[in-house]
């Protein structure tokens, strides 16, 4: 007998699901210990007993099924076992009929990628202590300016932003976004480029953001939309995203000309914890005061990036994890004899010496130190 309660694990897939659809096999490790979740996923594709230990209700069956291989590995619902969706929330059942067209996915592998890339947002968001379930969040609003209406930082899929009945919303089927979040550390779009490098949707992502830019006002007491958050597998995968960018002849093509900060989060414990730190209300002002003292920062008003001038030093700090800004960094001080260092945490040094070479000098600073200094 599986036991079903808020806040047990088959719960907190039967959630997800409820909303993604699906959910790549290969990043199961998102939802809990991997030998875990892995073991009761596949308990689940066989028939069990699920017991409701709220209301008592029984349901007697299997709940999910695996279907393909490798990377494209999927976990879907069981046809047969929808009806336990009603167990989660009244409008759960309701919100995943429509939106999987009455439990039809198509069968390509472009639309299961997507669902994939917008699964694993989800799982990440959910971690770092964000609200994802759609039907639990306040209705995104058209007309009325309201900067409170978000109680704690919220993730609102793509799918469901382009519902919100304005027309120009219709641009945002061109983008690769898989979501945005309201915080209030932030009003942040969200991709995730999984291991690959991260390819640009170029007018698409303009005309995207700009139409964001409208449900930011709306939502979210004003917020400009000028920062996403880059979800990937590793620092590998972000160097060869900044290296794919600095290709490209025209700088009109690169992504920093999109968003002015792109905040690259892993998907491990360490970006969790970078992702929570973007939520933090005055996340920057915060960070720079544990780091500098107030006559050494810039305060954004040096002729390139860097964030403090230090003993005859230009400090720039990489702590946030911001792509886009690195890229802007080096392209200033790579043909330059000014002496910079770079302040980043641990693992993310090889990764910077890769990319920087020894132009800059660098200085590590441990993650707990800063989480605890901050309250994360």
């Amino acid at each position: 007998m599986v036991h079903f309660n808020d806040g047990s694990l088959v719960y907190k897939i039967i959630s997800v699901l409820s909303f993604t659809g699906e959910f790549p096999s290969c990043s199961l490790k998102l939802l809990g210990k991997e030998r875990v979740v892995k073991e009761l996923v596949h308990k689940l594709t066989l028939p069990q007993l699920f017991h409701n230990d709220v209301t008592g209700d029984e349901h007697a069956g299997k709940l999910l099924v695996l279907s393909g291989k490798g990377r494209e590995k999927t976990v879907r619902f069981y046809k047969g076992a929808l009806e336990i969706l009603h167990w989660i929330h009244p409008d759960a059942y309701g919100y995943y009929m429509s939106s999987f067209r009455n439990h039809k996915f198509p069968g390509d592998a472009a639309h299961k990628e997507r669902n994939h890339r917008v699964a694993e947002s989800v799982a990440v968001c959910m971690d770092a202590g964000v609200e994802t379930v759609p039907y639990l969040l306040p209705k995104l609003q058209t007309q009325v300016t309201d900067g409170s209406r978000m109680k704690r930082p919220s993730f609102y899929l793509g799918k469901d932003i382009k519902k919100t009945g304005q027309e120009e919303m219709n641009k945002t089927k061109f983008t690769r976004m898989t979501g945005a979040i309201f915080s209030d550390g932030g009003f942040y779009a969200v991709y995730n480029t999984r291991g690959s490098v991260m390819k640009w949707n170029g007018m698409g992502e303009f005309k995207a953001m700009h139409s964001m830019m409208e449900i930011g006002r709306m939502n979210a007491g004003g917020a400009e939309l000028d920062s996403a958050i880059l979800i990937g597998k590793d620092y590998t995968t972000a160097l060869n995203t900044i290296l794919a960018s600095e290709e490209k002849g025209r700088k009109e093509f690169r992504f920093d000309s999109i968003y002015r900060h792109i905040y690259f989060i892993c998907m491990d414990g360490t970006g969790i914890c970078q992702m929570k730190l973007l939520l933090l209300q005055g996340w920057k002002r915060r960070l720079s005061g544990l780091l500098f003292e107030e006559e050494e920062c810039s305060e954004g008003q040096g002729s390139f990036e860097y964030d403090a001038f230090v003993d005859g030093v230009y400090v720039f700090s990489f702590l946030d994890s911001d792509i886009a800004r690195l890229l802007r960094f080096k392209s200033a001080v790579i043909h330059t004899d000014i002496i910079c260092e770079v302040l980043c945490f641990p693992y993310q040094l090889s990764f910077l010496k890769e990319y920087l070479g020894d132009v800059v000098r660098y200085k590590t600073i441990g993650m707990d130190l800063v989480a605890g200094e901050l309250g994360i």
